[in-house]
């Protein structure tokens, strides 16, 4: 996955941003064809400790909500999941990027 956010920053600067607070955030969202429902989650997002990190996820909502709901049954409630997840300021995978940056 491509990490959004990070582009021309030293590994110093990443690290102080962490310290602050900064995170790394996936958000998520659901396509529906008929009977087929995808749940997808999106690149990696470096939110920055004085960004809010519920904005970016408002396109991956967007999308829920045009494209998620028409597959039955599980179209609404994966859309719904998304939602919640995306309001909530997307998921927190901060110590998995950790961990696999310094690996």
């Amino acid at each position: 996955m491509r990490i959004v956010g990070i582009e021309n920053m030293e590994i110093g600067l990443i690290n102080h941003e962490l310290q602050n607070g900064a995170k790394f955030i996936v958000y998520q969202y659901c396509i529906s064809i008929l009977i087929l429902t995808f749940r997808r989650s999106s690149n990696i997002y470096f939110i920055r400790s004085n960004q809010g990190s519920v904005k970016k996820g408002l396109q991956f909502s967007l999308i829920s909500f045009l494209f998620g709901w028409w597959g039955f049954p599980w179209g609404p409630i994966y859309t719904i999941g998304s939602f919640i997840t995306n309001f909530k300021g997307g998921k927190n995978i901060t110590p998995e990027v950790i961990a696999r940056l310094n690996s």
